[in-house]
């Protein structure tokens, strides 16, 4: 029966322990989420197992990256559940800190992106990068990991902490793990949970329209037209876009070149009150 790990709420405390696996030469994988844990994140401390010789998963609901009209509220939280995941990934460390830890009375830092923060997620919910990239420095500093891994279906997140890492010369090497999906295509999310069973059937063409879209430039299409063929198709199934956008995909820059540039297909859509996103490479 696999033991459960360490779990740790302070500052202090997290880094007393690493500091420990430091003084025995161990190098660090540190694996950052809200909680509510799935497959893909099971994907993520995985890839942290193959890269460092500790993994910590760091387990909190970050309000600064919620808008006032947002789901902080009813966010899934299921703590005893995710431990015991953890454990049945022989996860060294939990790191479970409260609010009044991240953010203590009088608290006043914020950190503010640009390049690959604008625009996407940004023009939907401007307080969001702002809110995730202040967290995971407040992370990476309290933790001090040699690696952090991150998953792609967060693609534009995925570049913003790439950006931040080493623009800020934080000294974490971000390890992007690739999406895991249901049979379907779905891309896994928390929020996933959100569905009802109609929705949930309806859900994957997001995905479809992202590889139609995708197989359409690789064989000539213009990579905004392919786009905006994928978008009608998520409207026409009953879905409110949001966008669905062709982006350079390391920069996330406008207009990328087929053949020349690397591109990357996101899109994001409201199926009833849930709002879902996914990506893919062309």
């Amino acid at each position: 029966m696999a033991s459960t790990p360490k779990v740790v709420e302070t500052v202090a405390d997290l880094r007393a322990q690493v500091a420990q696996w430091r003084e025995d030469g161990l190098r660090v994988a540190l694996v950052p989420t809200m909680g509510a844990l799935h497959a893909g994140h099971i994907g993520l401390v995985r890839a942290a197992k193959a890269a460092g010789d500790r993994v910590v998963v760091s387990i909190f609901v970050n309000p600064a990256q919620f808008g006032p009209a947002e789901d902080f509220g009813r966010y899934p939280r299921t703590f005893d559940a995710d431990v015991e995941k953890l454990a049945a990934e022989a996860v060294d460390l939990v790191y479970a800190p409260a609010a009044q830890e991240m953010y203590p009375d009088g608290f006043a830092a914020r950190i503010h992106m640009a390049g690959p923060a604008e625009g996407l997620e940004t023009d939907f919910r401007p307080h969001f990068f702002s809110g995730v990239a202040t967290v995971v420095t407040k992370l990476f500093t309290q933790c001090r990991p040699d690696y952090a891994t991150f998953g792609e279906k967060d693609y534009q997140q995925l570049k913003v902490v790439t950006r931040m890492s080493r623009d800020l010369d934080l000294a974490v090497e971000i390890v992007p793990v690739p999406t895991t999906r249901e049979a379907d295509g779905l891309a896994l999310s928390s929020r996933n949970a959100y569905l009802d069973p109609a929705e949930r059937a309806v859900a994957p063409v997001i995905f479809q329209a992202l590889n139609s879209a995708a197989a359409a430039i690789r064989t000539g299409t213009a990579p905004d037209a392919a786009a905006a063929a994928a978008a009608r198709s998520i409207a026409d199934a009953g879905l409110k876009v949001d966008y669905v956008v062709a982006r350079h995909a390391e920069t996330l820059a406008s207009d990328p070149a087929p053949g020349v540039e690397p591109i990357r297909l996101l899109a994001a859509a409201w199926l009833g009150k849930t709002r879902l996103i996914d990506n893919l490479g062309v």
